[in-house]
């Protein structure tokens, strides 16, 4: 048997653990040996780690409409450069995604860039306006993978509770920005005692947390009208937390079994509102930075898998809207390309959090959440794959970004764990060994 590819002497680790020293033989897009073999193009990886392809829930790519801040091709190349492999896209663009017919141009689109693979994401309202239901099942039948008015809360509880109603028949998953509008009013960071002192308009925690109990219960009133069938093992997915108190609810009704799902983002598991101090808009983030003491509950969620998934929340924008001061610049920040070398260094090599943990809270949790199965490191499994490498230290430098976003909170931090290459189905969509051959 001769393969296309064989990456000799790399160490495997996939979300069933670690499993040692491998000779991997890529063909036909798929894993063809773990014992070598011969290939058409040999690398050696010693030193390095092969893991199956990341997997982002939560990415804005701001295609149709703002190609401006970022567009497919900066977005999926991007995502490709952080080991990624498939995207799901949120659909707060202009227009919005919530037609059958912008979902498969966007599809087409990706496609033909042939960097990571794109999962649109469609709205789950018409325009996100949080009243008249999209067409599920045309956008299912289009290739939406999630339903969801990210970016807008949904106010409306039974818009909300009807949706969930019709994604269960559609088989979808509804994904929710759970932030109570009328406590997180005009907050532009955490309230708390960094906001007290600064004289910033706060956005309490508990906007997260009492939305939170909120779609929990709508969640038991559509699992209560679904008795005659069979309950959903998915249904709701909880976007971006940050908060202690909502990791507490999340975790309280996964264990009365409610089918809830949640992630979270590099930057709330990083930094705090004490990064607001010197009102830099490069912080700003909805839902906000919050304390310390939430940054080790989300931590600690994410190893018991009370958490799971990460979630990137890639949100770019322009340089001279972060540009503009605390008040007016646009929430978000750019992660796409630093989130897996930041979270090995932060979690791995800093706090001894377990490798194979944090592998499947980026592969097997985003895929069990979308309803796909697991991808692992085995003969005759897809060869969609990212080999990273531990050792080798380099700070991050934005203007080095393949995404159109060339700024980060993270600007300077020494990281260990940058990808080497990216395969999607045993092409490669980035390679930065010499001779590796895309860049």
């Amino acid at each position: 048997m001769k393969g296309e590819i064989l990456i000799k002497n790399v160490k495997l680790v996939d979300g069933r653990g670690l499993h040692g020293r491998a000779d991997v033989l890529i063909g036909e897009g798929r894993i063809l040996s773990l014992s070598g073999g011969e290939a058409q193009t040999e690398m050696d990886a010693t030193g390095m780690i092969l893991s199956p392809g990341f997997f982002d829930p939560h990415a804005h790519l701001r295609e149709p409409g703002q190609e401006v801040k970022e567009d497919l091709q900066s977005g999926l190349t991007a995502a490709a450069r952080g080991g990624y492999t498939d995207v799901v896209s949120m659909p707060n663009t202009s227009p919005v995604v919530d037609s059958a017919e912008i979902v498969a141009a966007l599809k087409k689109k990706a496609a033909q860039i042939g960097r990571a693979r794109l999962h649109p994401a469609a709205a789950l309202t018409q325009g996100q306006e949080g009243k008249a239901l999209s067409e599920a099942h045309l956008l299912r039948a289009a290739g939406a993978i999630m339903l969801t008015d990210d970016g807008r809360t949904n106010e409306d509880a039974g818009v909300l509770a009807q949706g969930l109603l019709y994604a269960v028949s559609w088989g979808l998953v509804v994904a929710v920005h759970a932030e109570d509008a009328g406590l997180r009013r005009n907050g532009v960071m955490n309230e708390g005692e960094v906001s007290f002192r600064l004289g910033l308009p706060g956005n309490t925690s508990y906007a997260e947390s009492a939305r939170i109990a909120r779609d929990l219960e709508v969640v038991r009133y559509v699992l209560d009208r679904l008795t005659a069938k069979a309950p959903p093992d998915r249904l709701l997915h909880i976007q971006h937390l940050s908060t202690k108190r909502g990791l507490e609810l999340i975790r309280q009704a996964k264990q009365e079994g409610l089918p809830v799902t949640t992630e979270v983002g590099p930057h709330h598991l990083t930094l705090t509102d004490e990064a607001l101090n010197g009102l830099n808009p490069l912080y700003k983030v909805a839902p906000p930075l919050r304390t310390q003491r939430d940054v080790e509950a989300l931590i600690e969620g994410l190893l018991d898998g009370s958490i799971d998934c990460i979630g990137t929340d890639h949100a770019p924008h322009t340089a001279d809207e972060k540009a503009l001061d605390l008040l007016r610049a646009p929430f978000g920040i750019p992660s796409l390309e630093v989130c897996w070398p930041l979270l090995y260094t932060e979690l791995v090599e800093k706090r001894g959090f377990p490798l194979e943990v944090l592998v499947a809270r980026f592969t097997d949790g985003p895929r069990r959440i979308l309803g796909l199965p697991p991808l692992h490191l085995e003969e005759g499994a897809e060869a969609s794959l990212v080999l990273w490498d531990p050792n080798t230290q380099r700070p991050v430098e934005p203007q080095t970004f393949a995404s159109k976003a060339r700024f980060s909170p993270w600007a300077g931090w020494a990281l260990q764990g940058w990808p080497v290459c990216t395969w999607v189905e045993g092409r490669m969509v980035f390679g930065a060994m010499e001779g590796a051959g895309v860049g």
